[in-house]
């Protein structure tokens, strides 16, 4: 006569995770979330870019806004890079001017600097009136580089 037992011969069920599995499951939700703060750092950097890039193009579309107000002295408002390194906006920028070029220039070039920051600066060539051309350029933080900053530019070209 044999006799049976249930359950296989001596064997035990397992019922539930073993330690290896949970170590598993565990390293791969950790590679999950550094994925995911990863995309979150990126997804700041590049916001902060298109926030720089917006506020440089409508700088610029405002100063070719103004020279259009101010055709007859089109001339005072061509810029260099050069005529950026004497701004000064610590205390403010001055007050928009419709009769006045050169202060209306002047306050541009402060927001310039105010927006973008102390790096930034623009080239306006007037040279072929009535087409002229803005380029604003400005130093990125954190986009790469050997010091973590890369230069970004926008350029609008309009005639007037």
């Amino acid at each position: 006569m044999t006799i049976r037992r249930a359950g296989g011969g001596g064997r035990r069920r397992q019922a539930g995770f073993s330690m290896i599995e949970v170590l598993i499951a565990l390293v791969v939700l950790a590679f999950g979330l550094l994925g995911l703060a990863l995309m979150q750092t990126l997804n700041l950097r590049y916001t902060q870019s298109a926030q720089q890039r917006t506020l440089a193009v409508n700088l610029a579309s405002e100063l070719l806004d103004t020279m259009r107000t101010n055709r007859s002295q089109l001339a005072a408002y061509a810029m260099a890079k050069a005529d950026f390194d004497s701004i000064d906006f610590s205390d403010g920028c001055p007050t928009f001017d419709p009769a006045t070029a050169a202060r209306n220039v002047e306050r541009w070039q402060c927001e310039v600097k105010e927006s973008l920051g102390p790096d930034a600066y623009a080239i306006v060539d007037v040279s072929g009136a009535p087409t002229v051309s803005v380029t604003v350029v400005w130093t990125e933080r954190g986009t790469g580089g050997t010091d973590g900053a890369a230069e970004g530019s926008i350029e609008l070209e309009t005639t007037l």
